[in-house]
């Protein structure tokens, strides 16, 4: 466990140095801890590889000054689980995650967190997926990719995701690099 833990939060550094984010934002991150364990999806749910997982991306997110939303799997419709006090103006969902209905990364910050609450949909700033969880959906319009050097929790690939604003203005726009 102490090795998913440290996997996890190198791998979330390295995507939070990137995406150069201000305290209060929101950070998604699915997580299949079935993969983590080298077997498919959905087929080998870990409360003990969830928790690790959990304890490794809060601290990370809690030294930054930035809020999770720990992805469910699609037995729960892929909501997220957050702080009651991050959720003014979501439609909070009557759901409560466990290991193998919701997910064990979800069931692990459910019951790590404060005052916790489901919600259908949220717009975070960066993403970390471990294992292929598809967080895409829960990212704020524009993604970029981050490609990672630590890209594996376990036997799980990692991706991860920033956002940033879009362009208009047509052909003459002008561009700040440090957005992009």
């Amino acid at each position: 466990m102490k090795d998913i833990n440290a996997q996890t939060r190198a791998a979330l550094a390295e995507l939070l140095d990137a995406a150069k984010l201000s305290p209060g934002d929101i950070v998604v991150v699915g997580c299949s801890t079935s993969e983590i364990a080298g077997s498919a999806m959905g087929t080998a749910s870990s409360p003990d590889i969830g928790r690790a997982v959990y304890s490794a991306v809060a601290e990370e997110l809690a030294a930054r000054g930035l809020l999770l939303a720990a992805q469910c799997c699609e037995h729960l419709n892929r909501a997220l689980i957050i702080e009651r006090d991050a959720a003014h103006g979501l439609d909070i969902v009557n759901a409560v995650p466990q290991p193998k209905a919701g997910g064990s990364f979800a069931t692990a910050a459910y019951a790590g967190m404060r005052d916790p609450v489901a919600v259908d949909e949220i717009r975070a700033a960066a993403g970390l997926d471990i294992g292929g969880t598809l967080i895409g959906m829960h990212l704020k319009r524009v993604a970029v990719p981050v490609k990672l050097k630590n890209n594996a929790v376990g036997a799980a690939r990692v991706s991860a995701a920033r956002t940033r604003p879009r362009f208009t203005g047509g052909a003459r726009a002008v561009y700040d690099e440090d957005l992009m």
